[in-house]
Parts: structure tokens; sequence; C-alpha cells
């Protein structure tokens, strides 16, 4: 599993409790501090916006997730990443969330179906929403889950 901004470790703890390996990456690690030496984890600590070389190239995935973190390069790489037969979980803030407070800065929302628009022609789509959220608070939001098909 990749736990693309990996904050506070939620995702990663999740898949680490379920017996997966898990790698976390995050620009800012002190979050999953309390995890470290864990044999099925592996910590990034980078800044993924200043490298311009995404650093897991040649790598897969049988799952990637990444949650209120948009960084529009990084998209065609975290869909390479997805191993045949696994998934890609995507959830962050939408256009429409600056009704809401933050992030308003459009270089921080999805512009409507860009989820869709970014696995098209590459993963098979499970499931996909855009919608507005009432909890935990009112937000716009996309999510998609995508299989990358297997191999024949």
């Amino acid at each position: 599993m990749l736990d693309v901004a990996c904050g506070g470790g939620r995702h990663t703890r999740f898949f680490l409790e379920r017996g997966h390996s898990v790698v976390a990456i995050d620009r800012d690690v002190s979050g999953i501090a309390d995890l470290a030496g864990n044999p099925r984890l592996e910590i990034l600590q980078l800044d993924l916006e200043r490298d311009q070389v995404f650093p897991l190239s040649g790598r897969s995935f049988e799952g990637v997730v990444a949650t209120n973190y948009l960084y529009r390069p990084l998209l065609p790489d975290l869909v390479r990443a997805v191993a045949p037969d696994g998934v890609l979980i995507y959830e962050t803030y939408a256009r429409g969330n600056e009704r809401f407070g933050p992030p308003t800065d459009p270089d921080f929302l999805l512009e409507p179906g860009e989820l869709l628009e970014t696995v098209r022609g590459r993963l098979r789509v499970l499931a996909y929403e855009n919608l507005i959220l009432e909890e935990p608070r009112r937000a716009a939001i996309q999510r998609i889950c995508a299989l990358q098909p297997g191999e024949s």
C-alpha cells in the first residue's frame, strides 16, 4: 500500500492493522513517528511538490491512497503506481469548496470530473462521487475508487 501525504497516518494505521505492508509519504512524518520500526512500514519524508521526479517510479502497489491532498503533476505517477488488480482511492476538495472554507485556492480544488479524466483509459472506475459533505464539516469533494485491470 502507498499512503500519499499520510499526515497522522489514519490510512497507514488502518492497513498496517490488517496485515498490509505500507509505504507512507509526507513532508512531515511526525504524525507517524510512533510507528517507526514497524517491519511492514517504510516511511519516506519527502516534499513531493519540490522533487522533480516521482521517488517511487518503477514501484507498484496493491493500493494507492490519497486524501485531502492535490498536486496535479503527481496524479499520472500515482495512477502508474497502481499494480495490476490494485486500486486507487483518492478523495480531495473540489471546485465549490471555496463557499465553505479552506482550501479556496483553485490550485488545491479539483475541477468537475477531474478525477475521472485522470484515470480515463488507464483504470476502471468502481465508484466516483462529486458531492457536498455535511460532516465532519461542510465541504465540496470528489472521490474515486478505480481498479488497475490485471494482466491477462
